[in-house]
């Protein structure tokens, strides 16, 4: 069957499917295909494309056509399979599975609406991004990954390749990808369509570049967050908070962001502060204020009945839909003494009018007394998977979409401050979705052990979302679950944790310390988790940091420039920068922070040495020793307990704030 040439793109129409290939933005294609009729808009990440300089369109005699957008090039074959080539060059960087026998075909529209893409795998190909997974690996070929949210998992659905292409599946549905040696498979479980986009780069700045115009720039990072955050689990009272922001300040320690944590409200769904713990938040953000010092406020998208919101979001037709039948509901802590335990439900994020009455809590309970920083804590919404996947949606049941949740919820905050005036949005989140980058999402990495282990899983976790659009991310410094201030072992490990939060895009101190509380419920928290609280070694060493950050700033300053212009991620794998060595791609336990700060955390127990390899077209600069290293090196640098090997290249500008 012919190809058409329509709208600068082409389509071909079958009895079993419309494909349209259409220019998406300079250097990239957006690809559609249905069963039926192609919907013309379709929930997605993609925003509505800029133009392109130029795009050639043709169709041959023998069934074949052809479209060339800058970079990229694409050979729509007569069967109806698709090549992705370099323009210039003709190289291939991606196509559509061949046949064979009984196969069929790159493009399956199945029952029940689930879809599947297929494409050719390749040999040496190297891929990253696909959001923060804790598999503990920079490159993924080989993995299958659930596009499924979840605590700890933040499923973005976006795959860069060392072959110089970028990938978005464009689907909120829930699926996987797999990355298989003879395969390469995007499934979607529901909705009925393939939808992706894809853009040629030659350099994976190049990539990042087309794929965040794309999705949506972030915004500049709010000037104040790029100090230091405080957070334990949790501050019970305004007397509690402000005492340890206060001895912050006496001790001339660095304090950008203080957070209070969740269940410091009546109810769920409340969203407002308990008056008997937190009698005067507006007194409370003036004096922090004075101190320098921003406040964070939790939010959960979990509303309880007999809350402020419960009864208007329910006769809205606000909350989330239960596949079975009714409100979908899961058990969380009440102030009830009757119900400590309470079945609550949802609000959707989905639907305008119930992320419109969310915003209005938060802007009469908490903006209007000078918070402007939110945490949406457990925005998967946190659901066990049995139950998740029986949620209905406005915008369709969980495996259609979703996906859009955590996108959608992030949203609600940005809109809001945006329309109050705030141009930078910044909320910290638990997960995120294409796109979530243009609303100012600041992702960490969940509730994490706290493990030698688990700090080398951050490590790539958070270059692998580096590389999926997410400039602003972070781990809870020491862990969430658990550490001992009194254990020297810890110490150790809570120490080499905070060095290497120094140098992620936000530095932020959290955890469950003990002694822990005894049970889930809304009078718990945590042990002590202030930088004095390990101890005079540790201490000594956290406030040199702290001071080592606050040198950092105007740098990351800079860094947040690049990331709102070009998409550019501060902390960024050393293939980035230097994509033409080849022994950098497959360095996956250090980072650049910028093109200029090179950082190799440390971790593994007792370690007071470690192998750093410095990448080749450049010169490295040793602040600790002040010697220079040619690149192409891989030394044995020293990382003794009050420090870790940073080392910056040869004449930046930064080399000043690490002497």
């Amino acid at each position: 069957m012919p190809y058409s040439i329509s709208a600068d793109g082409l389509e071909r129409h079958t009895a079993e499917e419309i494909l349209r290939v259409e220019p998406w933005g300079p250097h990239a294609v957006r690809v559609r295909a249905s069963s039926g009729t192609v919907a013309p808009s379709a929930p997605g990440a993609l925003e509505i494309p800029s133009p392109s300089p130029r795009v050639d369109v043709s169709v041959a005699e023998d069934g074949s056509a052809r479209l060339v957008n800058g970079r990229l090039a694409v050979e729509a074959l007569p069967d109806g399979r698709l090549r992705f080539l370099h323009a210039a060059s003709g190289r291939e960087l991606l196509a559509d599975k061949s046949p064979y026998p009984h196969h069929p075909g790159p493009r399956v529209h199945a029952a029940g609406g689930r879809t599947e893409q297929h494409f050719e795998a390749y040999a040496g190909e190297r891929l990253h991004g696909l959001g923060q997974h804790l598999h503990g690996l920079l490159d993924q070929k080989g993995c299958v990954i659930d596009l499924v949210q979840g605590n700890t998992v933040a499923a973005i659905p976006f795959l860069h390749s060392s072959r110089g292409y970028g990938l978005l599946w464009n689907n909120p549905a829930t699926g996987r990808a797999e990355l298989g040696t003879d395969t390469t498979r995007w499934v979607a479980d529901a909705g009925g369509r393939v939808d992706y986009w894809i853009t040629a780069g030659d350099t994976p700045a190049q990539i990042l570049d087309a794929y965040t115009l794309a999705t949506g720039r972030p915004p500049l990072l709010p000037e104040w967050a790029s100090g230091f955050w405080q957070s334990k689990l949790r501050y019970r009272t305004q007397d509690e908070l402000l005492a340890v922001a206060r001895q912050y300040k006496e001790r001339g320690l660095p304090l950008s962001v203080i957070v209070c944590d969740f269940f410091h409200w009546p109810a769920m769904g409340d969203w407002r502060f308990e008056a008997s713990e937190w009698p005067d938040p507006a007194a409370m953000v003036a004096e922090l204020s004075g101190l320098g010092v921003k406040l964070a406020v939790s939010v959960w998208p979990t509303v309880e009945p007999g809350s402020d919101t419960f009864d208007e979001l329910r006769s809205a037709g606000c909350l989330v839909r239960d596949g079975d039948g009714g409100l979908l509901t899961c058990h969380w802590p009440s102030r009830s003494a009757e119900e400590p335990m309470r079945r609550m439900a949802y609000y959707d994020a989905t639907n305008s009018h119930a992320r419109a009455a969310l915003w209005r809590r938060l802007s009469d309970n908490y903006l209007s007394a000078g918070v402007a920083c939110f945490w949406l804590d457990a925005c998967e919404p946190d659901l066990p998977r049995d139950v998740a996947d029986r949620a209905v949606y406005a915008a369709g049941p969980a495996a259609e979409a979703a996906n859009l949740y955590p996108l959608l919820h992030t949203r609600t905050v940005a809109d809001g401050l945006r329309a109050a005036g705030e141009d930078r949005p910044l909320s910290l989140v638990r997960s995120a979705w294409a796109g979530s980058q243009k609303y100012g999402a600041a992702l960490w990495s969940g509730d994490i052990p706290t493990t030698f282990d688990s700090l080398a899983r951050q490590i790539r976790a958070g270059l692998n979302v580096a590389m999926s659009g997410v400039p602003w991310w972070n781990t809870d410094i020491g862990g969430f679950f658990g550490g001992d201030p009194d254990d020297p072992a810890y110490r150790e490990l809570l120490i080499r944790w905070f060095q290497y939060g120094t140098f992620s895009p936000v530095m932020r101190l959290h955890g469950d310390r003990v002694p822990h509380h005894p049970a889930f419920s809304t009078d718990m928290t945590g042990g002590p988790n202030e930088v004095w609280s390990y101890g005079e070694q540790a201490y000594g060493i956290l406030r040199d940091h702290l001071l080592l950050r606050e040198r950092l700033r105007p740098y990351l300053d800079l860094l947040s420039q690049d990331a709102h212009r070009t998409g550019a991620p501060p902390m960024r794998p050393l293939f980035f920068d230097f994509p033409e060595d080849e022994r950098a791609w497959d360095v996956d336990d250090q980072f650049l922070l910028g093109p200029d700060v090179l950082v190799a955390p440390v971790y593994e127990p007792g370690a007071r040495t470690r192998r750093v390899y410095l990448p080749s077209g450049a010169r490295w600069y040793d602040p600790a020793t002040g010697h220079v290293l040619e690149g192409g090196t891989a030394p044995d640098a020293d990382a003794p307990l009050e420090r870790i090997p940073v080392f910056v290249r040869e004449g930046a500008a930064v080399a000043h704030a690490l002497r």
